[in-house]
Formats: C-alpha cells, sequence, structure tokens
C-alpha cells in the first residue's frame, strides 16, 4: 500500500492536476503554494459569476468554510452542487462545524452534495454527524481524533464520502475499513491552516484518482510525513513554514517510505 500511495504522489508531481479552490482569507496563500508544491495548479476563486465555467476546467473543487459570510455560502453550495452535476471530486473542510448555528447549517446544506472526501479535526466530524458530545475552540478540536470515528463511520454511510479525521493520529473512515496515520509533528500545530492546506492536498489527489481511499491517504499521509521531516530541522513555526514547503516539493520516494506510519 505504501507504494501505491507514493505512486499516486508522483503521478501527481508529473500530472499538475487544476484545483479549484473556494477556500478562507487566513490560509489562501498556504493552500495554493501547498499545491504548487506538490505539483498541482491551485485556482483560488470564489466568485458566483464565473463558478459553472471554473468547475468546467477544473479537475477537483475544496471547499473550506473558515471565514464563511453570505456571499461565500452561496458560492459554496453552488460550487458542490454543480461538483455534483458534473461528477467532479471535491472535499469538504467544514472548519469551526459546531461552533456557531450559522457554520452548522451551511455545513449541513453542503453535505446534501455528497462530498468526495471530508476532512476535518474530531469535533468538526463529531458535529456534522450531531454528536453531541463534540466540542470546539473556535475552529479547534476539543476532542480527540478516536473519538470520532463512529461519527465518521455515520458519514461514511449517509453520504458514501471518505472520512479523513486529523489529529494525533490521523483516521480515515471508508465502508470496509479504518486506516491510522501516525506522523506530523506537535509543532504543527504553531501553524495556522495546515489542516486546511492538507484539504487542498487531498484535492490534488482526488483530481487524478479513481481509488477515493487512496487518494484520502496518499493526501493525508503526505502531508504528515512531510511535517514530520521538516519539523526535525526547524526552529519554531517560522521555520517550520518554509521547510514544510520545501519538503513537500524535495520529498523522496524512499524518505516517505521510510517515514510512513500507516496501520489498519
Amino acid at each position: 500500500m505504501d507504494k501505491k500511495i507514493w505512486e499516486l504522489i508522483s503521478s501527481v508531481r508529473q500530472s499538475s492536476p487544476l484545483i479549484l479552490n473556494i477556500t478562507n482569507y487566513v490560509v489562501m496563500n498556504n493552500s495554493a503554494n501547498a499545491l504548487l508544491s506538490i505539483g498541482a495548479s491551485p485556482i483560488m476563486s470564489h466568485a458566483i459569476t464565473e463558478m459553472e465555467e471554473m468547475l468546467r476546467i477544473a479537475n477537483a473543487l475544496v471547499i473550506n468554510i473558515g471565514t464563511l459570510d453570505e456571499n461565500w455560502s452561496k458560492s459554496m453550495l453552488l460550487g458542490a452542487e454543480l461538483a455534483m452535476q458534473m461528477d467532479k471530486p471535491w472535499i469538504l473542510d467544514p472548519v469551526g462545524a459546531g461552533s456557531t448555528t450559522y457554520r452548522s447549517n451551511i455545513s449541513d446544506q453542503l453535505l446534501q452534495f455528497n462530498p468526495t472526501i471530508i476532512r476535518g479535526n474530531a469535533s468538526e466530524i463529531m458535529a456534522l454527524a450531531k454528536y453531541h458530545n463534540g466540542n470546539t475552540k473556535g475552529v479547534d478540536s476539543c476532542n480527540n481524533s478516536l473519538d470520532a470515528i463512529s461519527a465518521a463511520q455515520y458519514l461514511n454511510n449517509k453520504y458514501s464520502s471518505i472520512v479523513c479525521i486529523s489529529g494525533e493520529v490521523d483516521i480515515i473512515v471508508s465502508m470496509n475499513d479504518i486506516y491510522y496515520l501516525k506522523n506530523g509533528h506537535a509543532l504543527m500545530t504553531k501553524v495556522t491552516g495546515l489542516g486546511c492546506s492538507q484539504s487542498a492536498i487531498l484535492g490534488g489527489m482526488i483530481a487524478i484518482s479513481k481509488d477515493v481511499i487512496l487518494a484520502a491517504l496518499a493526501g493525508m499521509a503526505l502531508l504528515g510525513v512531510a511535517g514530520e521531516l521538516a519539523a526535525a530541522k526547524s526552529a519554531g513555526p517560522g521555520s517550520l513554514q518554509l521547510n514544510l514547503l520545501d519538503k513537500l516539493y524535495n520529498l523522496t520516494e524512499s524518505e516517505f517510505i521510510q517515514t510512513i506510519q500507516l496501520s489498519k
């Protein structure tokens, strides 16, 4: 499986898929640079007027509700609806779901368009599934990723979405399997928007792979492995941001295979 994951990562570098991102102000630069570093081509656009044209040329869509407002929500809902109609793969990153009624309502509406992959922290995943013991602190999780497995299984069963739970242990939930990734580094929690970058990277993987589980594993593993290796030579959050982009760009097969910690 590790070899197949690397082959997909390499394919993204070679094919440069076009990823349409309706994302938030905080992470636009981070997400765009992460996509460029893995070999994908980002578009950061949220205009309703051009949404259909953009989606026709894009290979995948990433929706991130971080800086949500009334205008952006319309773009997101239209984008998700068009992606479903065009059979384009799309990622939902429900940032802060459960923290306000508005975020929860928009997330619920987006779910009706059957995202290919849902990625969030434990509290966000639990909020989507209406598991009321999920707690958020703003956009941060107050729950362990293991706490959200049942919620992820519920979402997978209801919407046929692969669900990725980010945390100290990253968990990927499909209909038949649960995968655990034990990569990453505590320093990554001190850099804003790395989860959002991970969702963007997932978009890069799903853009060229019909195997959604493989794409989910590749996207989650790539950031975890690169972050772990980058953190090892970083003095703090500032240098980590630079080193992470470099490692996403320069990561070798041998580094990846030696570092990935994937299990069922």
